[in-house]
């Protein structure tokens, strides 16, 4: 069989602009240029000038006379092994894919069972879960490190004391921490996404259902062939705000365990934390912007890839 030759639309050509046009394009970007130029200050100034920080050795010994070092803070973070970078990256990314596969599943199986038709009270349970993403995050994740974490007086010691069991240092090693760290943050984010999944949920035809169940579709047919493939667009901006999110996450690691002065013992550290000791312990700040860079390229690509997915 021959091939098609595939047809080639010819190019519009493009008609020079009239000086009304001009006039007008300039008045436009006039206009703009105010928040032009507060967009290059606020935003791309810091990202460049990190950028060139990163490539010196700038620290708290050479703060004005550092010199340019080319790559090799990048050299270090990448390929010195016992760095911390490359531990804290993989920290990090198991500490995104564990919380997000928590949200998603609790998030998915609350919300439905909020949209249980014969569910009473079902304004006064939502209302309720709004709450602890309500809460200024300083105060829940102090509320949760004295209150329920401390080992001497915290609610969980308390409850294994009375059962006569040993009382733990939750926050004292490695594993403990990253498991109580997962759960403040789930408190902290549930709630957004319960709040996206509760009005996905919603947001489907009932005929649907109606016409799966005389079709004799049981509970997981119809949650496979018409719930899944009909709320993944819309909570699919909010899982990626929610990875962007986590992967950033500061505040619950170390406030939880790095905190200054109420250090736990543990060494969890997330890529944020392990560049703000870097910047702000030990006045690395060469070596702490090639992290932050590392980062953003980091970010730039799961957005392309998420970019190129959701295109084809």
């Amino acid at each position: 069989m021959k091939r098609q030759k595939r047809q080639v639309k010819p190019k519009k050509k493009r008609l020079p602009s009239s000086p009304k046009q001009r006039k007008i394009t300039f008045w436009s970007y006039l206009c703009s240029a105010p928040s032009l130029i507060l967009i290059g200050l606020v935003v791309v100034f810091p990202i460049l000038y990190t950028g060139y920080i990163s490539l010196t050795n700038m620290n708290v010994y050479h703060w004005f006379d550092f010199d340019i070092i080319g790559l090799d803070n990048y050299k270090r973070a990448l390929f010195l092994v016992d760095s911390g970078f490359l531990s804290a990256l993989l920290t990090t990314i198991l500490w995104t894919i564990v919380n997000m596969a928590i949200q998603l599943v609790a998030a998915f199986v609350l919300a439905s069972l909020l949209n249980i038709q014969s569910l009473k009270l079902r304004k006064v349970y939502k209302t309720l879960l709004m709450f602890p993403w309500a809460m200024p995050g300083y105060v829940s994740i102090l509320l949760w490190k004295t209150g329920i974490f401390n080992s001497q007086f915290g609610l969980l010691n308390q409850w294994m004391e009375r059962l006569g069991l040993q009382t733990v240092r939750w926050l004292s090693n490695d594993v403990s921490a990253f498991i109580c760290c997962t759960v403040v943050n789930l408190w902290l984010a549930l709630p957004f996404m319960i709040m996206i999944m509760d009005g996905a949920l919603q947001s489907i035809d009932k005929s649907y259902y109606e016409s799966a169940i005389l079709d004799g579709a049981g509970w997981f047919r119809r949650t496979v062939s018409i719930t899944l493939p009909t709320i993944r667009p819309i909570i699919g901006p909010a899982v990626i705000i929610t990875v962007f999110t986590t992967f950033k996450q500061f505040d619950v690691v170390y406030l939880l365990t790095q905190q200054a002065g109420a250090k736990t013992g543990s060494h969890f550290h997330t890529l944020i934390t392990y560049t703000y000791e870097n910047a702000f312990i030990t006045n690395n700040y060469g070596y702490s912007s090639a992290i932050s860079i590392l980062i953003f390229v980091l970010l730039l690509l799961f957005s392309w890839k998420f970019r190129l997915e959701e295109k084809s």
